[in-house]
């Protein structure tokens, strides 16, 4: 088993954080921003790469069908993904950043992949009680394999 790509005091920070902020690469090349829910999977997947998670909720979005989103639309063409996972302070002693770059995949509540939906559903309403009463179950997910971790400030 390769050596894991996160380690422990940045998972812990990636895990104590809130929101992060999702970049996928739209159709003319420039990045498309937008600020996420996330939970991070408990193991890495086969190659040692970090798996993160982001719903495709019920908050007020552009479109009614997650599929038809321009992050999903993105990602569909160009799998290639960023997270910017940061921490803010007055005190600026206290700033710190981890950003983590990889591919992802829009995982379906199916059969083949169930399993696997239905862990990360449930991690994210561990993390975010606010989605106790959406419907995840039957929603995509976003899901991002970790290759590169780059962090900047005390991540402690």
């Amino acid at each position: 088993m390769p050596e894991p790509i996160l380690t422990t005091v940045e998972r812990a920070f990636i895990a104590g954080t809130r929101r992060a902020v999702l970049a996928t690469i739209r159709p003319d090349g420039e990045p498309r921003l937008v600020p996420i829910c996330f939970v991070l999977a408990d193991a890495a997947d086969e190659l040692g790469r970090a798996i993160l998670y982001s719903p495709l909720d019920e908050k007020p979005k552009s479109a009614a069908d997650p599929h038809v989103l321009a992050r999903v639309r993105d990602l569909l063409v160009l799998p290639a993904v960023t997270v910017l996972v940061d921490r803010w302070s007055e005190d600026w002693h206290g700033l710190a950043w981890i950003r983590l770059s990889g591919r992802a995949v829009l995982m379906e509540p199916e059969p083949r992949e169930r399993e696997e939906h239905a862990g990360a559903v449930s991690a994210l309403r561990a993390k975010y009680p606010q989605y106790a009463d959406h419907d995840l179950d039957s929603r995509p997910i976003i899901r991002m394999s970790i290759d590169r971790v780059k962090r900047w400030g005390e991540v402690l």
